[in-house]
């Protein structure tokens, strides 16, 4: 029952490229060892989708996405066909579970689908499984930790139907917010104290996805329906531009005298609200009551004024995050391209370093 193309948790070290599905569009990202516990960004890309291709994570037209896919890898330059695929935080059942550490293999996987069962509101057959062993449990030494994640089989094949369509060979499937932290993660581990509590907003286009860390552990996470779509919407209802030339006037600030004012500056405090009324649920959910530093990640963290309206409202130090700070880069990258654009591709890169797992 575990994924045959790989493992959700694969650990294989190959020539691997991220490659992110988003309802905005395809990201796709290739890493290499630069040695000296360095890595190198060797290529990026991106891709627009036509609206309705990607909806809420689900892919409405394989052959869409797929000729998308196939543009952003020729555009990348990379000659990597091994991909590592993400699967959306919410059509994953993520769940974990104590076992005894003297199974053997074979019994570990039975042991695993038996428990599974009691959390999985679907027959088993119906679903793709995986499990990693994460260490011995805590209170009990002789048991060990399994986390455990299901998905319905049709979205895992909807993603590998996209990328084999597309000419490339499926090897690891992720969830996103898993390639998410881990991007996140490389960068604070050295610049961040321990015990600080870090707040990530990866802001997309329709859904922001709030993940609270501290020490690299998840404390708290959930999705807010909210995005840069909403933006988008109004610029399309004031001036009556189609979408598509509406999201690109977004990125360019080509847009009429009174944006600013009637149109931006209401946006950003809307986001600010979203970002606070998320820190407020973490505050009354859990035992904390502070956050050290906020994050923000996604397509829209780079709209002019966004950081500094987060910040004031929150009083929180707030910055946008680039996955690739830190890293050498190689001869293809474009580095002004890659400082606007980014904040969008930390699930992309986060899928690129399972090449080093």
């Amino acid at each position: 029952m575990a994924f045959d193309f790989g493992a959700l948790f694969g650990r294989k070290k190959l020539p691997l490229v991220g490659l992110d599905i988003s309802s905005s569009g395809i990201r796709l990202v290739e890493l290499s060892d630069a040695g000296k516990n360095q890595l190198r960004l060797e290529c990026f890309a991106t891709e627009p989708l036509p609206r309705g291709a990607v909806v809420d994570g689900n892919i409405e037209n394989i052959e869409q996405v797929s000729d998308a896919v196939a543009r952003a890898w020729k555009k990348s330059g990379t000659r990597a066909k091994q991909v590592a695929l993400g699967m959306p935080p919410a059509s994953v059942i993520t769940k974990k579970i104590i076992l005894p550490g003297s199974l053997s293999e074979d019994n570990l996987e039975l042991q695993v689908e038996t428990e599974a069962s009691q959390y999985i509101p679907f027959a088993l057959d119906e679903v793709r499984l995986d499990f990693d062993v994460i260490g011995p449990a805590d209170n009990s030494p002789e048991d060990i930790e399994v986390m455990l994640a299901a998905t319905r089989k049709e979205k895992v094949e909807d993603r590998v139907a996209v990328a084999q369509a597309a000419g490339l060979k499926p090897t690891v499937m992720d969830i996103e917010s898993y390639a998410a932290r881990a991007a996140i993660e490389r960068i604070t581990r050295q610049k961040s104290q321990r015990g600080q509590i870090l707040g990530l907003f990866q802001i997309g286009t329709n859904v922001t996805h709030v993940s609270i860390l501290q020490d690299g552990e998840v404390l708290y996470e959930r999705e807010q329906p909210f995005g840069g779509h909403s933006l988008t919407q109004d610029i399309v209802r004031n001036y009556g531009l189609s979408y598509e030339e509406a999201e690109l006037r977004k990125k360019t600030g080509d847009l009429p005298d009174g944006y600013q004012t009637d149109i931006l500056e209401p946006f950003l405090e809307n986001a600010a609200l979203e970002v606070t009324r998320a820190i407020q649920f973490f505050f009354t959910s859990t035992p904390y009551s502070q956050i050290d530093q906020l994050f923000l990640a996604g397509g829209c963290a780079t709209i002019p004024g966004l950081v500094e309206t987060v910040a004031d409202r929150t009083r929180i130090s707030t910055a946008v995050v680039s996955p690739f700070a830190g890293m050498q880069l190689g001869p293809n990258v474009r580095e002004k391209q890659l400082r606007a654009e980014a904040p969008a591709y930390l699930v992309a890169c986060g899928l690129a370093m399972r090449r080093f797992d």
